[in-house]
């Protein structure tokens, strides 16, 4: 084939690329697609059904070819009893067995045997074949015996006399008549199934494609295209109401779902880029409002007195929500450097951060001596300043809280270690919190009223726990105080 192609391309004075493109065009591909693969396998099966009715159909034609040998042979018995003494001439006796088709006759009767036509001398010793007994598995592998058995191979045959009495009737015929009938039975058999096999095959493969091939062919399309273009016009799904219909209008609503979340996500992402650039301003105007205060400090005025001390809690609340604001827009925390952290240290230095005073909400550490964890200090040090700045304005804006008490309160650090976890566990004595927030505590920019934060510094805090492997979680919510525990590996 390669050299016909050669001789043809060579005649055609065709150039190299194109010989190659011709030839890798040409070049047989194994089947890729779904409805080739699904023909082929609809024609293998159906052949294989008809191999399986193949095997029965031999097995009876050989058997109804013997039997009919076995009447013939019965009658002509008959005849030669009809003869004083049941003398037959030798002509006579070949031509009966010549009609027959057999090579002798014998009858068994109340355990004698007769020989009613004498067998000539066999150049081999017949095999044996008894129809008289229902074995299922030699009925069927009698067949392929004869088929490629020895040429000169003889049958010996029993079965039960059907026009006489007796108890079975015997002959011995050759199997070489038997071989060449049956090869063309088994030719025919197969032409027949070939044919059968191919047009049920091509019907049942028009009747797959044209219910499942074409409907998922549409499918794959819709699929390709929003791929390629979300926002381009989908396909009305069909009015079936079968699985593929299903399907159909699942992935429908599906890509609208999702066009409608890249839709969600373009507005924010431009929202972001808006808030960044406001946020960059609105900065620069606090630190010039910073600046400002400090300057106002020095006034001798009672009024700018009285009044700075609220100037500088607003725009420590504005300054603190730019922060968490762009710390919470950024795409993905760095990985955290983990150190061995002694806890009593990054308690400390949290706390002070935090507001705590010893005269106010104080810290009071539970914690075994010299704990340390695994875990990058800054980003530690950020988890425990927002829980304990949270537990802070929530004692201090406590309304319920007697007077004598009133912006005063513990907050109480505790640390154990339990099946390689180190946790630690920040509780504190304000008034809780309430169960419509409890569930919903960790998502962005959800807060108590009683808080002065943003929403964010919980969601920041839970990041950072999960991106050391560990967790953050609210272990106690009722009132009389929050408790949340930190998980970290040891």
């Amino acid at each position: 084939m390669s050299a016909l192609f050669d001789r043809i391309a060579a005649r055609l004075n065709l150039s190299p690329e194109a010989v190659e493109t011709w030839r890798e065009r040409l070049r047989p591909r194994a089947p890729d697609g779904l409805s080739s693969r699904l023909l082929l396998l609809t024609v293998a099966f159906t052949l294989a059904v008809e191999a399986l009715i193949m095997a029965p159909n031999l097995a009876a034609f050989h058997e109804r070819w013997l039997r009919d040998r076995l009447q013939a042979a019965e009658l002509a018995s008959v005849g030669v009893e009809a003869l004083p003494y049941s003398a037959v001439e030798d002509d006579t006796a070949a031509e009966l067995m010549r009609i027959g088709g057999v090579q002798a006759v014998a009858l068994t009767e109340q355990g004698v045997r007769r020989l009613l036509l004498q067998a000539p001398n066999l150049p081999r010793a017949p095999e044996l074949i008894d129809l008289r007994r229902e074995n299922m598995g030699s009925r069927l592998l009698d067949p392929w015996r004869t088929l490629f058995g020895h040429p000169d191979r003889s049958l010996r045959v029993q079965a039960k006399p059907r026009y006489r009495s007796g108890d079975f009737i015997e002959i011995v015929t050759p199997a070489q008549p038997l071989k060449l009938e049956l090869r063309a039975f088994l030719l025919n058999s197969l032409l027949v199934s070939l044919l059968v096999s191919v047009t049920a095959g091509a019907l049942l493969y028009g009747g797959l494609a044209l219910l499942v091939l074409r409907p998922l062919r549409r499918v794959t399309r819709s699929m390709e295209r929003f791929a390629a273009d979300p926002e381009s016009d989908p396909e009305t799904p069909s009015d079936r109401h079968d699985e593929i219909g299903r399907v159909e209008r699942e992935l429908a609503r599906m890509q609208e779902e999702v066009r409608q979340s890249l839709r969600s996500r373009a507005r924010l992402v431009a929202l972001g880029e808006a808030v960044a650039k406001i946020n960059h301003d609105l900065r620069n105007m606090l630190t010039s409002a910073q600046m400002a205060s400090e300057r106002l400090a020095a006034s001798p005025d009672p009024a700018v007195t009285k009044a700075l001390p609220r100037l500088e809690r607003a725009l420590g609340r504005a300054a603190a929500l730019s922060r968490n604001v762009l710390e919470y827009g950024k795409s993905e925390e760095p990985a955290p450097q983990k150190t061995r952290v002694v806890l009593t240290q990054a308690l400390t230095l949290a706390a002070e951060d935090a507001g705590l005073d010893p005269d106010g909400v104080r810290l009071v550490k539970q914690l075994p001596a010299r704990f340390a964890v695994e875990a990058d200090p800054d980003q530690l040090y950020r988890i425990l300043v927002n829980l304990m700045r949270n537990a802070r304005q929530a004692i201090e804006a406590d309304p319920a809280r007697p007077p004598e008490r009133r912006g005063k309160g513990a907050i109480t650090v505790s640390a154990f270690a339990e099946d390689g976890v180190c946790v630690v566990r920040i509780a504190d004595d304000g008034p809780g919190i309430p169960p419509r927030l409890a569930a919903r505590l960790f998502e962005p920019f959800v807060s108590s009223k009683q808080s002065e934060g943003t929403g964010l510094g919980l969601t920041i805090s839970r990041e950072l726990a999960a991106l050391h492997g560990g967790d953050l979680r609210l272990v106690e919510a009722a009132e009389g105080g929050a408790a949340f525990e930190l998980r970290l590996p040891a």
